[in-house]
């Protein structure tokens, strides 16, 4: 995947469980963990600015662009 999740980084500066910011952003532990573990296809922009909110974080600071570009087969 040509973005990484680093989500799992953040919550650990923050001293912050995933069960913690699940209650928070209001997702279950189940779309958390496929997020934190990169398999997510997408998310939604409410998501990702209710977890920096909490998280009191940049967008930046839990998704990162490696540099390559991914094409999925409905692409090619």
């Amino acid at each position: 995947m040509a973005i990484r999740i680093h989500l799992e980084d953040v919550l650990r500066e923050r001293g912050m469980t995933s069960k913690e910011l699940c209650k928070l952003v209001g997702i279950t532990e189940a779309n958390l963990s496929v997020l934190r573990s990169g398999k997510a296809k997408g998310v939604r922009f409410h998501t990702i600015n209710r977890i920096c909110y909490y998280l009191q974080c940049d967008v930046g600071d839990i998704l990162k662009f490696d540099g390559n570009l991914e094409e999925d087969e409905d692409d090619v």
